[in-house]
């Protein structure tokens, strides 16, 4: 199946097919996407915390984010695979961002980046769309400015946050951004930036009336343990398994049961009685 690209997710919205778009952070996991035919996969600063342990998204880099979205294309070269910008890869400067921006398509050929902010982050979108780069924003719970919005809590619950989140969903839009992802956020607001804007508009905890929906995949598979968002669905729990898994082979090696003499290479024939031979003397 060929690489689907920014028109064909137009088209999607347009002809009412849902978009399907999941995180991914290695070659492995970008392998299984790819063949279950997932039609985007973000390489997110989630990262810091599902891969690395760190409390939040803060201490990611550029080069982790690099490495990841690397991996990720060579495990899916046939899937539009987006790279996010991890924090301070963008906030500080217009040039910044766009040389970072473009460090994602230049080193790891990724399809598109992601940033996170509305209104305040538009010199930034407009001089990454100005340098060729297709641009996905990201509004609601920002976890990278976690920290102002009082902890990852849902937003736009209010007439008033709701009506900032739409304003900022605008802005993104008339700055020419190709899709949007909407985070914790009700989805009566969800539904209505969905039908407002032209764009794609994913959600990640915003509803079902988003043109399609992202889940991170260590949630959806149950390998990160701290903790489960309400908007996740467990498809399976990979860390029960693995862990159980894990206890037989200790089990084993202390029985003696493993390894056994299939799991063993032999020496060629007629090698065995030259190498006692050999020992004996």
């Amino acid at each position: 199946m060929p690489k689907k690209m920014i028109h064909d997710f137009h088209r999607m919205k347009q002809a009412g097919e849902k978009i399907t778009w999941l995180t991914a952070y290695d070659y492995p996991t970008a392998q299984f996407a790819e063949a279950a035919g997932l039609d985007m996969l973000l390489v997110g600063d989630s990262l810091g915390m599902c891969v690395y342990g760190y409390p939040n998204t803060i201490p990611v880099t550029m080069d982790q984010c690099i490495v990841h979205c690397e991996a990720v294309r060579r495990g899916a070269p046939n899937t539009f695979v987006i790279g996010d910008m991890p924090f301070m890869s963008y906030q500080s400067s217009v040039e910044k961002a766009v040389e970072n921006a473009g460090r994602f398509l230049k080193q790891a050929n990724v399809d598109a980046i992601k940033l996170e902010g509305g209104r305040r982050i538009l010199p930034m979108v407009r001089a990454i769309l100005d340098a060729g780069i297709v641009v996905v924003g990201h509004i609601g719970l920002t976890p990278q400015s976690s920290g102002q919005l009082g902890g990852h809590k849902a937003q736009g619950r209010t007439v008033e946050s709701a009506k900032a989140l739409i304003d900022d969903a605008n802005a993104l839009a008339e700055a020419g951004i190709q899709m949007l992802l909407l985070e914790a956020i009700p989805p009566e607001v969800g539904e209505h930036i969905t039908k407002k804007l032209a764009i794609p508009v994913l959600s990640i905890g915003a509803g079902m009336h988003c043109d399609g929906q992202l889940l991170i995949v260590s949630d959806m598979i149950g390998q990160f343990q701290a903790f489960t968002p309400k908007f996740v669905r467990k498809y399976c729990n990979v860390a029960e398994v693995i862990t159980e898994a894990m206890k037989q082979y200790v089990a084993d090696v202390r029985a003696g049961r493993f390894p056994t003499d299939e799991h063993c290479y032999h020496m060629l024939e007629g090698e065995y009685e030259k190498f006692r031979a050999m020992a004996d003397t």
